[in-house]
């Protein structure tokens, strides 16, 4: 029988003993009157529109995020990426030497990467043929150490989504936390698995401003999660981690849904003329289902495939030494006169 899930059980004992680090504007947070002289936190005095800290906590944009999403502002954290929420999530629960996380390849690169950098060990449990995971392979290969299993449905190479029932299963049975990373859910006819967030005290969710959002160049990952696990992490996160920049160009498109949304469809539509056209070109293999913003497919050698078009002049993805993803490229879906050119090189190659 599984136990009742204690997120303590799994912090490291030097988080859990952390005083966090407080800023002038954490211990000072009405900062809404225009009245206050602010001599408290050693800033230029001279206005120029960035001369004053950011909000520590983004509350504006957690606001908006919040109204959106449908999820109260004490279960999200902001980070510099989905790369710094990740690496949180390394640094509150994994003691280095000592514990392990579980990654499904093929799979985002940055889960192998962090472990490192942290000194994790990694277990790697492949998916399977289809791209789905190995469900029980998986909770046979968790141990004691196991502290958190990466989950990137839509998946990043492959495209596909994860099957809901293998989900609920390793939510249901795995020891540690379950992070599902959900940087492409907006472009998916799958639910986001932010309904289910209270259902699960064990299951993390991260998603980003970069892909349906259109706002790379910001830098803004979003972690969803229990009040417990977020306030763990604003303990250990830097203190002005999201700049004041990020901060109002965030809160500039998220005001504008109506925007984001005809963009997302207008990518969905262009993913969909985009398949139709590669099933013509007869050197590609296979055309692997997407419920991302991009497209897998085989081609007859990815090497020569992929220098062919960088000499046209455009840019795609090799993952051909990926696991499962032999002379495999990866095609973003760009706008509908990106993509003609696209198609129109492929079939003159």
């Amino acid at each position: 029988m599984k136990q009742i899930f204690n997120i303590n059980n799994l912090v490291r004992d030097n988080i859990k003993a952390l005083k966090p680090y407080s800023s002038a504007r954490d211990e000072y947070k009405d900062a809404t009157t225009n009245q206050m002289i602010f001599l408290d936190a050693n800033e230029n005095p001279f206005n120029n529109g960035v001369n004053r800290y950011p909000d520590p906590q983004q509350t504006k944009v957690k606001a908006l995020l919040s109204r959106t999403k449908k999820v109260e502002t004490k279960n999200i954290l902001l980070g510099n990426g989905s790369d710094e929420v990740l690496d949180l999530l390394f640094r509150a629960f994994c003691e280095p030497k000592q514990d392990n996380v579980i990654v499904l390849p093929p799979t985002y690169g940055m889960y192998e990467v962090l472990a490192n950098i942290n000194d994790i060990e990694i277990i790697k449990v492949n998916l399977s043929e289809n791209f789905q995971p190995q469900t029980d392979k998986i909770l046979n290969t968790q141990n004691s150490n196991s502290k958190l299993l990466f989950l990137c449905s839509p998946n990043n190479p492959t495209g596909n989504s994860f099957n809901t029932k293998e989900i609920e299963n390793l939510l249901n049975n795995f020891n540690g936390l379950v992070v599902l990373d959900e940087a492409y859910i907006d472009f998916s006819n799958q639910d986001s698995w932010l309904n289910r967030l209270e259902q699960f005290p064990n299951l993390i969710v991260t998603q980003t401003l970069s892909k349906a959002y259109g706002m790379a160049g910001i830098r803004l990952g979003v972690c969803y999660a229990s009040e417990a696990i977020i306030s763990i992490l604003n303990r250990i996160k830097p203190p002005y981690n999201v700049n004041e920049l990020t901060q109002q160009k965030a809160i500039e498109r998220l005001k504008n849904e109506t925007g984001v949304k005809e963009e997302i469809l207008t990518i969905i539509k262009e993913r969909e003329q985009l398949v139709k056209a590669l099933q013509l070109i007869d050197f590609i293999s296979n055309i692997y289902p997407s419920d991302g913003n991009f497209i897998l497919i085989k081609v007859d050698d990815a090497n020569l495939r992929y220098t062919q078009l960088i000499n046209k002049g455009i840019v795609v993805r090799n993952r051909t030494n990926q696991l499962l993803c032999e002379n495999c490229l990866r095609l973003t879906v760009g706008t509908s006169t990106e993509n003609k050119k696209l198609i129109n090189t492929l079939k003159a190659l």
